[in-house]
């Protein structure tokens, strides 16, 4: 029986477009006008409540606060609320596919969580005697073995607690091999492709920075690394997959031309989830990889941390791991805590990277995903995430613009803004319209090897239906820009909690501390 409409209408639109209309309080029905701490606690109240302290003399001596502190006071409703209202203005890859090209926003499954939040985890201490958290070590170890049996590597650094930070891991190893040698080299290679924490780590450890050129197809000629080897060169630090989602077919030769000259090759696993139980970076001739566990195996990625990004290593470049570190006599694990230590087994650490051993919540849900998925589910999550991103290039490739051609990608897909000539539509305008579809942008103009860049990358996690709704959706972007829908997109974002900001503004002369306004009186 169908509903009677007489003289309403039965659709949303049916009665025109219906205007927007200001509300008394700034939200929109359950999109809540969200203020500032300060400006919903007050300084002179608090949320708890705490006793009159005993008479006590303080330590403070001349730095001791003569002004009031003026933090806001919040009651427990005040400030759950806030937080809540904020976690809703965010989005999330528990909300939608999250399509930000070479950051593998991939689901973290509950199951991790749930093993992560087991008391015995949980509550572990890193000041605890090793002799009380036997499991912990035994679950790092057997970490370390996956990550070495799906790498093909000879040892693993399980401290660095980051991928940038596991870089510089591997490539202080290798200034410690260097040296050990007694040379003291002075260049590292770095493709322009590459993630931006490749030069700026080699800068850091003090190696000048040369830029290998990349060829038209978007990877990188052996005969252009050959033309910059030397006896100063002390390692290349290359990505493969790289970040225009192609892998390095000539991964091999570049690797024999480095060990020509007795450099070595650092390897960026950022990409890893694209290979995992199809290539070993071992049997590539790769001396040392990150690997980030948020990105391949599925720990939760973003907020600052905590992260962990373990870095295996060469059998050249195993004795000079940093402690702390596991290793293995028979089947039980040892924990070596110090240099000392390692000296008793002939390993020369460089020395130690953080105060203790990683991220434990980390790697209980990496394991965790290793074990859930098993050897041939990694494989299949691997071949799952290239179907998906060269899914995602034949949905658009007749609309949006190939720099490299109609050619197959691995996880990730490389699109540039040639499309968008002559529409009056910029790169950015097209990104603040995806933000009103709900969707987040992909990466914007990286890698800089390509102008206008999208980079794509829809990972495994997403299904068929999840790939058909964002195809759809840009290309109904891509046609209404190319059908002179512009205010669309220079207008844009329309819909969200804020409008386009100026960003060079923004990003030239940040506002970084809140002012309280002058009273009212004041003002008068």
């Amino acid at each position: 029986m169908s509903m009677n409409n007489q003289g309403r209408p039965s659709t949303p639109n049916a009665a025109g477009a219906v205007a927007e209309h200001k509300t008394f309080t700034g939200n929109k029905a359950l999109q809540i006008e969200e203020p500032l701490l300060f400006e919903i606690g007050r300084n002179d109240v608090t949320g708890v409540d705490i006793d009159v302290p005993l008479d006590f003399k303080p330590r403070l001596g001349g730095h001791r606060r003569t002004t009031a502190i003026d933090l806001p006071g919040l009651s427990e409703p005040e400030a759950m609320r806030h937080y809540v209202r904020l976690s809703q203005k965010n989005y999330a890859i528990d909300m939608g596919l999250y399509p930000l090209g070479s950051c593998t926003m991939k689901h973290n499954p509950r199951l991790n969580e749930k093993m992560a939040r087991l008391p015995g985890f949980a509550d572990v201490h890193p000041l605890q005697p090793l002799s009380t958290v036997k499991g912990a070590v035994e679950l790092i170890a057997q970490l370390g073995r996956w990550l070495l049996v799906t790498t093909g590597m000879a040892s693993v650094a399980m401290s660095p607690k980051a991928g940038a930070h596991g870089e510089l891991c591997g490539m202080m190893a290798i200034k410690a091999a260097l040296k050990a040698r007694g040379e003291n080299r002075s260049k590292v290679l770095v493709p322009e492709s590459a993630h931006g924490t490749n030069p700026a780590t080699a800068a850091l450890l003090g190696y000048k920075v040369v830029t290998i050129p990349a060829r038209e197809d978007g990877t990188v000629d052996p005969a252009s690394v050959r033309a910059l080897l030397d006896d100063q060169v002390a390692a290349i630090m290359l990505t493969n997959p790289n970040t225009c989602g192609l892998f390095e077919r000539d991964i091999k030769e570049i690797a024999d031309a480095v060990h020509e000259v007795g450099a070595y090759f650092y390897c960026d696993g950022a990409n890893f989830n694209a290979i995992v139980g199809k290539a070993k970076p071992g049997e590539l001739g790769v001396d040392a990889m990150h690997i980030n566990l948020h990105k391949t195996f599925s720990t939760p990625h973003g907020g600052g941390g905590p992260g962990a990004g373990p870095v295996v290593l060469s059998d050249k470049l195993a004795p000079f791991a940093p402690v702390p570190y596991v290793r293995f006599e028979g089947d039980t694990a040892e924990f070596i805590e110090t240099r000392a230590e390692a000296k008793e087994h002939g390993d020369t650490p460089f020395g130690r990277m953080t105060a203790f051993h990683g991220q434990m919540g980390m790697f209980i849900r990496a394991l965790s995903f290793m074990l859930s998925h098993g050897c041939d589910g990694l494989k299949q999550a691997s071949e799952d995430a290239v179907l998906n991103a060269n899914y995602i290039r034949v949905g658009l490739q007749d609309l949006m613009s190939l720099p490299f051609g109609e050619r197959a990608y691995m996880h990730e897909v490389l699109f540039d803004d040639t499309f968008l000539k002559g529409t009056g539509v910029t790169t950015l305008d097209f990104a603040k319209a995806m933000i009103d579809e709900g969707y987040h942008p992909m990466t914007m103009y990286f890698p800089l090897v390509v102008h206008g860049a999208l980079l794509i990358e829809p990972t495994e996690s997403e299904s068929l239906a999840s790939l058909d709704l964002f195809i759809a959706t840009l290309r109904d972007l891509v046609m209404a820009a190319k059908s002179g829908e512009s205010e669309r997109f220079t207008g844009a974002p329309w819909h969200s909690p804020r409008r386009r900001l100026d960003e060079t503004a923004a990003a030239r002369k940040p506002v970084l501390k809140w002012t309280r306004p002058a009273p009212a009186e004041a003002a008068e």
